[in-house]
Parts: structure tokens; sequence; C-alpha cells
């Protein structure tokens, strides 16, 4: 159902519709990446350690991944248009006071905050979409989402680095309340409302045990290069996130309006869309967490020089989305879906191998095909999602895309992470160092070349070390990921629209019986 809220009732605007939702989602991708060329600033302000700057990057993204599907539920209740603008108004509102923190703990909440405002904003932008826009039309409309979601994040990357060559870390969060001021008053002059009022009720149980299922793991990941991977703290929690994570499907196995029908996913194109996006983000997450401390703290870049540093990847994924529906008219789906997903582990394996004093040719041998192959992949992916559920369900629809997103970002940020400050800590080594240097070297590897000297090259060694393993294991996701999609794609499409009818037909009935809105 689309309503016209527009003054006067003026007709839809197709192309300033696409440019005020394309402005919110850069906003949220953005800020989901463009705090990390700020790091050695940021470290040195709040005295943040290496686990904490990863709380600081993750907290966004894991609030931002578990709160999705529960706010394109109510999009699709109460008005995508309403939570677009609820959601800015958060965003930018939390940011705004994340400018005035001074420690690593409030920083950590504020950008869980601002990751709750994200939740409202990014379904709605692709709901929006898919609302609007005709169907000969749509896909078209979502390759330009797929790419502005893709590129905004290294575009905010870049903005950071230049407004850092004269500003703190702060400015970082200033683009986050510009870009939602202006979304915001675009929004309410453009955007028409659009809902389904007769919704079925919110799944809060679902929405609980995936929470706790998501937190649960992440938490104890992250946590784990302090703790022990083997602590009884780590593995127990571990365990507890699976184990909510798997009491999660079968709840929504039982329920009559599930916050996500688990039988969607015998849907294959489906599955194999949600995995692949799922992997791409483990590794770009993951690879932008490490590589920015990489280029500032091993190369001496600044943070202007690191961000074009990594610049062609998104020159270059950003054409590739585009190009992506004629490439899939001609090929198909699967071969331009896992090309992606190989050019992805490829260029993984490239950028492992940098050292201390490696050529920037090979960063960027490294950096094309990643990128390349993430536009290669997003789009599709993205499509086989959107495409998988009715109308009446863009919005879940959207959140499932988008969480498939964000759970990947936040487990690549918190896995990788981890991985490399693990082999850090354990390859850094400083003889006849005072213990107290020792252990804030140990703790975090901005403070450890602050110190320079002897500190600084040995901490530098460590953590070129780290970046081998964790890219390597980013490298090795995408190729299990590229297999998967192979394998999920390879039945008769028959089979998947058979699957795609019957997980509609469920939806259908379950919304024909729901007369009131709960």
């Amino acid at each position: 159902m689309l309503s016209r809220v527009r003054p006067n009732d003026q007709p839809v605007s197709l192309s300033l519709v696409t440019a005020v939702v394309c402005i919110a989602l850069g906003a949220v991708s953005a800020a989901m990446a463009s705090l990390n060329v700020a790091i050695p600033d940021l470290v040195r302000s709040t005295h943040a350690s290496q686990t904490q700057l990863e709380w600081i990057i993750d907290a966004y993204l894991l609030v931002f991944s578990v709160l999705l599907l529960p706010a394109g539920a109510l999009g699709d209740r109460y008005g995508r248009r309403k939570a677009l603008i609820g959601g800015l108004i958060v965003f930018g509102a939390a940011s705004a006071a994340a400018m005035t923190v001074t420690s690593a703990t409030e920083l950590i909440c504020l950008r869980g905050l601002i990751g709750l405002g994200a939740a409202l904003v990014m379904p709605a932008t692709l709901s929006t979409i898919t609302g609007t826009f005709p169907p000969e039309e749509r896909t078209k409309a979502v390759g330009v989402w797929a790419a502005v979601a893709g590129g905004s994040a290294i575009l905010g990357l870049l903005a950071s680095g230049i407004l850092l060559q004269w500003f703190s870390w702060q400015a970082a969060f200033a683009i986050n309340v510009v870009l939602a001021a202006v979304a915001v008053a675009g929004a309410v002059y453009f955007v028409p409302e659009s809902s389904q009022p007769g919704a079925p009720p919110l799944d809060r149980g679902g929405a609980l045990l995936a929470t706790i299922g998501l937190v649960a793991l992440v938490f104890s990941i992250i946590e784990a290069p302090d703790v022990g991977w083997l602590s009884l703290r780590t593995v127990a929690g571990v365990v507890a996130g699976w184990a909510a994570l798997a009491g999660f499907v079968l709840y929504e196995h039982r329920q009559r309006y599930p916050l996500l029908d688990p039988h969607l996913f015998s849907n294959r194109r489906l599955s194999a869309g949600s995995l692949s996006i799922a992997i791409q983000f483990f590794a770009f997450f993951g690879f932008t967490f490490v590589s920015l401390q990489y280029l500032e703290g091993v190369r001496g870049y600044s943070p202007l020089l690191a961000a074009l540093a990594v610049l062609p990847l998104s020159a270059t994924m950003m054409p590739a989305a585009r190009l992506t529906s004629r490439l899939v008219s001609r090929f198909g789906t699967r071969s331009v879906c896992v090309s992606g997903l190989v050019l992805v582990a490829s260029g993984l394996a490239v950028l492992s191998r940098v050292g201390t004093h490696t050529p920037y040719l090979l960063i960027l041998a490294g950096l094309i095909p990643l990128g390349v192959g993430m536009g290669l992949a997003t789009t599709p992916a993205t499509a086989a999602i959107t495409e998988a559920l009715p109308q009446t369900q863009q919005g879940v629809g959207s959140a499932l895309n988008d969480l498939s997103r964000e759970i990947g970002g936040a487990l690549g940020t918190a896995v990788i992470g981890s991985i490399v400050t693990a082999v850090y800590r354990a390859s850094l080594q400083l003889p006849g160092a005072p213990p107290p240097l020792i252990a804030s070297a140990r703790a975090s590897f901005a403070v450890a070349i602050h110190a320079g000297g002897s500190t600084g090259a040995h901490a530098r060694d460590a953590f070129v070390e780290g970046i081998h393993i964790g890219l390597l294991y980013a490298a090795g996701a995408a190729t299990l990921a590229a297999i998967s999609v192979t394998i999920l794609l390879s039945s008769k499409a028959t089979t998947a629209r058979r699957s795609l009818t019957g997980a509609q037909e469920r939806q259908t009935a379950c919304a024909a019986q729901q007369t009131t809105p709960a």
C-alpha cells in the first residue's frame, strides 16, 4: 500500500526518492567504517585498548544487526517513512553526543545507540525502493542501492581522512550529523509513506532469542584474546550463543507469525544470497578494521593518505555493481555471484602478503579484485533476497538482506580483529623492556608504535604477522562461500520456485488471518 503524504498530493519523483534514500543509506553505511581511519587519534584521546577498539567498531554493527529484523517489521506495520525519519533523528542525535565524550566506555555506548538509529534507517531505504518503483525499474534501482551500500563505507573513510587533516576524531561523527539532517529534510518532503497496517504482530520472543545469541557470540569472540580462546568463559559464551540461535530457529518454526520464517531458507536462491552477502561483508569489515591500522601504524600514512590508499576498492566496486544486471542477464546469477566471491578470495590472499615495506603496487593488486568481486557478488545476492518475499513483507526482506550484511560485518570485525590481536600479542617480543611498557604494548598496537624505537619496530612486525593470518582466514571464508553458492544454485530453478511459492503462501495465509493490528 502506497499513500501520498507530500504537500498538495504531488506525484512521487522516483529520482528524488532514490536520492534521499541513498543519502540516508550512505550515512549509515559510511558510519560502519569511517571511524577506522581515526583510530590512532582516538586511542591517544580515550586511551582505548585493542579490545576496546574492537568494541567501539563492533558496538555499532552488533546493535545494528540484532535490531534489523524487528525494525524492518515495525516499518512494515507503522510506516517505512516514519521508521526512516525516526531512525535518522536517533542516528544524528547520538552522533552529536559522541562528539562530546572523552572515554572509550562512553563511546562504546553511544556507538551502540547510533546503531539503533541505523537499524531503523537501513531496511526502510531498500523497502522504500522496492515498494515505490515499478517492477521494470526495480532491478536497476536495487543496483544503485547496492552500489551506494558498498561504496559508501570507503567514501566515508575518505571524507573522515580529509577532515582529520585539520580536526580531531570527533569529525568522523560530524559527517553523520550533517548527512542525517539532509536526509531527514529530504524524507519529509519527497519520500511517500508506505506500510502494511494489517501486518502480523511483532515476534518479541524471536527477537529476544536472536539478540541473546548474537550478543553472546560476538562478545565471546572479541574478548577471547584477553581471556583465552579455550578459556571456560570463551567456550561457554560461544556455546551459549549458538544454542540461543538454534533455539531461535526452533522457536520460529512454531510461531504463527514468525519474525523470520525458517521455511524461506528452503529457497536455494535466498539461502545463497544471504550466505554470499554475509561472507562478503565478513571479509570486507574484517579487512577494513585491520588494514587502516596497518596503513597508519605500520606504513606511517596520514589518515587522508590511508583513506586514499584504499579508494581503489570503492572505485572498482561501484562500477562493477552497476554492470552486474547486464552480466546476470547474459551469464546467469550463479556465474556472476561465484566469480565475484572468487575474486574477493583472490584479493584477500594477495593482501595477506603485505609486509612492513611492501610496495603499494602489491596492495593495489589486492584491492582491485576485492572491489570488483564485491561489486559483482552483492547486487544479484541482494536481488535474490528481496524477490523472495511478497510485497507486503518487503521491510522484513530488506532487513534480512541488511541482517546478512551486518552480522557478517560484526563477525568479521570480531573474528578477524581477534585473530590479528591474538597473533600480534603472541608474536610481540620486547626483550629488556620494562614490564609496564610490555603490558601497554600488548594491550594496544597504537600505544606500542607511539612508544617508538625498538618497541615500535617490534610491534609493527608483530602486527604484520597478525594480518598475514587474519586475511588468510578471510580469504578461506570467501572460498568456502563460493563453493557453497555453487552448490546451492546448481539445482533446477523450478525447485527454487516451488520452495518460494510455499513460503509466500504461508505468509499470505498468516496475513489474511490477521484482521486487526496488534
